[in-house]
Parts: structure tokens; C-alpha cells; sequence
């Protein structure tokens, strides 16, 4: 039987903290993505290409909504 292997508790007990790391992750494969981009537009394969860029429009969406969301709590805080 397989064991399931569950990742550690955050040590970090901020409720920001699951947000702004979703953020980071986000805004990161925007970054990532521009190298998988390349890669396959330098194979010449434009439907892996449209794919990675799909992923990354996704990503910066998310991005954006995540950064709107951690500005409205954290002006929220300010109150």
C-alpha cells in the first residue's frame, strides 16, 4: 500500500501567508513560462508554444487578482 507523503505545516501562522504564497508561485510561472516559450518556439513547435502561453496568461491573471486581493486586506488592516 502506498503511503501518502502530505507536505509540512507552514511554520508561519500569518493570515496573509497562504495569499502571498499563492502570489509568489503565480508571478513565478509567469517568469517560468517565458522559458518553456522560447524553447518551443526555438524547436519550432507553435502548438506547445500556445500552450505555455495560455498557461502563462493564467498565471498573470492570477497574479493580478491575488495582488488586488492582498491590497484590499491589507488596507483593511490600516482601519
Amino acid at each position: 500500500m502506498a503511503t501518502m507523503v502530505r507536505e509540512p505545516a507552514s511554520p508561519v501562522k500569518d493570515d496573509h501567508y497562504d495569499l502571498l504564497h499563492t502570489l509568489q508561485m503565480s508571478l513565478e510561472h509567469v517568469w517560468k513560462m517565458e522559458n518553456y516559450i522560447a524553447d518551443a518556439d526555438a524547436r519550432g513547435d507553435k502548438e506547445l508554444a500556445t500552450w505555455f502561453r495560455g498557461i502563462q496568461d493564467d498565471h498573470r491573471k492570477m497574479g493580478e487578482q491575488g495582488k488586488k486581493l492582498l491590497k484590499a486586506r491589507l488596507q483593511q488592516e490600516k482601519v
